[in-house]
C-alpha cells in the first residue's frame, strides 16, 4: 500500500479571540495565502504525474486543506478526522494502513501527519517535521515475512 501525505499549503494567519470555539471556527475558515496557492498548483502537477486513477483522497475539513486538494482536479472525501485536532491512530485508521488495496492521499496537518511518517518509519522520536506544501510518500511492503515501511520520495514544492 502507498501512503502519501500532504500537508496543506501555506495559510493566512488569524487574528486569536479569548474565546476558544471562535479559535477553532477561525483556525478551520483559513484560506490559503497567494503563496499557499502557488505552491499547491505546483505540487499537485507532480503528484497528479505520479498517483494513479484510482488512488483515494482524503482531505481535512480545514477550507486551506480543500483548498489545496482542489488543484489536483480529482475527487475527494472530507474527513471529520483529519482536522487539526486528528491524532496519527485516526489518520491510519481512514487510510486503512497498511491494508488498503489502492494508494491513499491524505492532505492533513501537523502534528499528525509528522506522527504518522515518524511512527512508520520506525523513528525514536514521535515526530516529524512535515513542511508546508510538502509530500511524504511512503509503501508498506512485506519483506521475508516482514512488514517494512519504504520512504519512496519526500518533495517540496520549493523545489518543483
Amino acid at each position: 500500500m502507498d501512503l502519501v501525505l500532504w500537508r496543506h499549503a501555506q495559510a493566512q494567519e488569524i487574528e486569536a479571540s479569548e474565546d476558544p470555539i471562535e479559535n477553532i471556527r477561525r483556525d478551520m475558515a483559513r484560506s490559503l495565502t497567494g503563496r499557499g496557492q502557488k505552491e499547491a498548483a505546483r505540487m499537485a502537477r507532480w503528484l497528479d504525474h505520479q498517483l494513479i486513477e484510482t488512488a483515494r483522497i482524503l482531505v481535512s475539513p480545514a477550507l486551506r486543506c480543500e483548498q489545496t486538494a482542489l488543484n489536483l482536479g480529482r475527487k475527494f472525501k472530507i474527513c471529520d478526522q483529519l482536522g487539526p485536532q486528528g491524532t496519527a491512530d485516526d489518520l491510519l485508521a481512514i487510510a486503512q494502513w497498511p491494508d488498503a488495496k489502492a494508494p491513499v492521499l491524505v492532505v492533513g496537518h501537523q502534528p499528525s501527519l509528522g506522527q504518522v511518517a515518524a511512527r512508520l518509519l520506525g523513528l525514536p522520536q514521535t515526530e516529524l517535521s512535515v513542511r508546508k506544501g510538502a509530500v511524504w510518500w511512503l509503501r508498506s511492503r512485506l519483506r521475508d515475512e516482514q512488514r517494512q515501511t519504504v520512504l519512496l520520495a519526500v518533495q517540496s514544492p520549493d523545489l518543483l
